[in-house]
């Protein structure tokens, strides 16, 4: 049995927000961001939740691959950010396309949650517990900002991504998966959640914000991505040349190059679209991927690297072919 994407779905925000408009609220310039990330404007949620984003995104695949919510069996989120606490963002979205049959909940792997996500439910499908699984990434970052951290805020964006996959007995689908941690430098790019607050102990409950470590995190990535795709690729008896596309997580241009340098692989091989979003976090790389075929970029029998990286330190590369 092989499990193959057979829709995709994506929906951003309406508010675009350039890096002129930014340079009105803080000390930046378009120069700035643009030299240093390859960002030129991002979607930041107004009227949008997390969960409208999601639910949007997920309708779009559901229609793309041709099945409608009652035939889920799953739906798996990943996000950082959802609306609530309870429920978690996956029940919510099956409450809003009415998949009374899927079994729905959560993950958290930051940047690399989709590809996670993904990668849980291929355990489900190739081992027939399951037939259809909808996996999401969604993110509204622009509410764990700082916004008077101009190093850091303006590279994020809000939007939401998502995938059908199913069981099949065609060729192709996923060839392989890699997936790694270290929580040992986890620290570099954080959030921290609410402190313990109670009668027996009182603590500051004030909202808390993203704080990266910039160098640490680009180090981390520009040795870290090829790696894992290059163990990817092997595993799935392939060669570097064999892949066809490089869907990245869209964190940073700089980063994009450096991969595309050390797997000696040409950049036209490493669509973008983190000029337009910035880096949406989990919904990163199925909102690229969303766009490349949207765009005609993969054809039956393409070949496909997917590849996440980020908070915990996580990271993992997939290797399908379409």
């Amino acid at each position: 049995m092989n499990v193959k994407i057979k829709g995709t779905g994506s929906a951003v925000p309406k508010k675009c927000v350039t890096n002129d408009d930014l340079s009105m609220l803080m000390d930046t310039s378009d120069e700035w961001i643009r030299s240093r990330t390859g960002i030129e404007s991002r979607h930041l949620a107004v009227e949008e939740t997390t969960t409208s984003l999601a639910t949007e995104a997920a309708k779009r695949a559901l229609a793309d691959a041709g099945i409608t919510a009652d035939e889920l069996d799953l739906i798996i989120a990943a996000t950082v950010t959802p609306d609530r606490f309870l429920p978690n963002l996956a029940c919510e979205v099956q409450r809003e396309i009415g998949a009374q049959h899927a079994v729905a909940f959560d993950i958290n792997a930051a940047c690399s949650g989709f590809l996670f996500g993904l990668g849980t439910a291929a355990m489900y499908l190739t081992n027939g517990v399951y037939q259809n699984a909808l996996v999401i990434g969604a993110e509204t970052l622009s509410k764990i900002m700082d916004w008077n951290d101009r190093s850091t805020c303006v590279l994020f964006g809000d939007g939401a991504g998502a995938a059908v996959v199913s069981a099949e007995q065609e060729k192709g689908g996923i060839l392989s998966m890699v997936q790694g941690s270290d929580g040992a430098r986890g620290m570099v790019l954080n959030c921290d959640n609410r402190p313990v607050n109670n009668p027996y102990i009182k603590n500051d409950t004030a909202l808390a914000y993203v704080s990266m470590d910039g160098q640490a995190v680009y180090k981390f990535a520009v040795r870290t991505v090829p790696e894992s795709i290059e163990a990817a690729v092997k595993k799935a008896g392939l060669t570097i040349e064999d892949i066809d596309l490089f869907v990245l997580h869209q964190a940073n241009y700089r980063i994009i190059e450096s991969v595309a340098k050390r797997l000696h692989q040409p950049m036209e091989k490493f669509p973008t679209n983190l000029q337009e979003f910035g880096n949406i976090s989990a919904a990163s790389v199925p909102i690229l991927l969303d766009n490349v075929k949207n765009r005609g970029m993969i054809r039956t029998g393409s070949r496909i690297v997917l590849a996440g990286f980020g908070a915990g330190l996580t990271w993992g590369a997939m290797v399908l072919e379409w």
